[in-house]
């Protein structure tokens, strides 16, 4: 068969001259890849940063640099990059100041708005308000601080292709305990030791702050109800839904406690892959909005 690609004016054409079989699992990759395209991120930001205090007292906990570049930005790029053009953040804590950063996301490529909370909707709540601006099948959500080289393009292939309810980014984490640990028999009450470990490694497969759902999945979420991410996940297990774990083994790091952020701060020789991908240059990055010069959506739970 003759499988003909088009392009965009300017760009190479090209006809392909396959048997029936071979163009089977071609059509699917190229499928999984234009869909890709046009691709929407939900960007929880609305927290206040609590363990990054006192650095959050006076910046939201998405515009703490890396370097010189505000974690959210570093984010930004890399959807960019995976074939994102649509990003909702959903802000709270010091909304204005990354409304004012990132303003309607033309200077970083991408469109981007803002779903407002009145009140705190945990990590999973804040989906229902926005699911009425996402027209895709799936959709990609993440925390506001997560550093990591991650392949957001490779998540939604997979995610796509395994027909999930919901994909979960994992890393294994390696979790040091600065104490003797004791072990003993007999439940809570037992006093007869069975063994001393000192300072003890333990090894965790732990969620990334990275998800992929189906879109159907955010129906299932009760607008202006607080709702977390594992409850979520639960239930979906009680409907016996496929809930896939994408497991990663590259650079990954949670930015919510001061050491972490601090780590990543001292670690900027190793992150220079992350924080070079795709700059916007200085000049490119919006000014601070005067009135009118942004379009910026502001959406509230009803």
């Amino acid at each position: 068969m003759n499988l003909k690609l088009r392009a965009p004016r300017g760009k190479v054409r090209g006809r392909l001259h396959l048997k029936q079989s071979e163009a089977w699992p071609i059509i699917r990759v190229l499928d999984v890849q234009i869909q890709a395209n046009g691709m929407t991120a939900v960007v929880l930001a609305g927290g206040k940063g609590t363990r990054l205090a006192p650095y959050t007292r006076i910046l939201p906990k998405p515009l703490m640099p890396i370097g010189d570049v505000p974690i959210l930005e570093v984010l930004i790029r890399q959807f960019r990059r995976a074939g994102v053009t649509d990003v909702i953040l959903t802000v709270g804590h010091m909304a204005s100041l990354i409304r004012t950063y990132f303003g309607d996301g033309s200077g970083f490529g991408v469109n981007i708005t803002y779903s407002y909370e009145d009140e705190p909707l945990g990590t999973a709540g804040p989906l229902a308000a926005v699911r009425d601006g996402i027209k895709e099948d799936h959709v990609l959500v993440t925390n506001g601080d997560v550093l990591t080289d991650f392949d957001f393009s490779d998540l939604f292939t997979q995610h796509r292709a395994s027909g999930a309810a919901a994909s979960i980014a994992s890393f294994r984490k390696k979790v040091k305990i600065d104490l003797g640990v004791l072990e003993h028999d007999g439940g809570e009450d037992g006093d007869r030791l069975t063994g001393y470990i000192e300072k003890p490694t333990y090894d965790f497969l732990v969620s990334m702050g990275i998800y992929m759902f189906r879109r159907d999945v955010l129906d299932s979420i009760p607008e202006g109800q607080y709702l977390d991410f594992p409850d979520l996940i639960l239930q979906l297990l009680e409907k016996e839904q496929y809930v896939r774990l994408h497991k990663f083994e590259g650079y990954w790091q949670d930015l919510g406690r001061r050491e972490d952020y601090e780590a990543a701060n001292e670690d900027l020789d190793r992150l220079g892959s992350i924080l070079n991908e795709a700059p916007v240059r200085a000049t490119d990055r919006p000014a601070a909005p005067r009135a009118g010069t942004h379009k910026v959506t502001i959406k509230k739970p009803a």
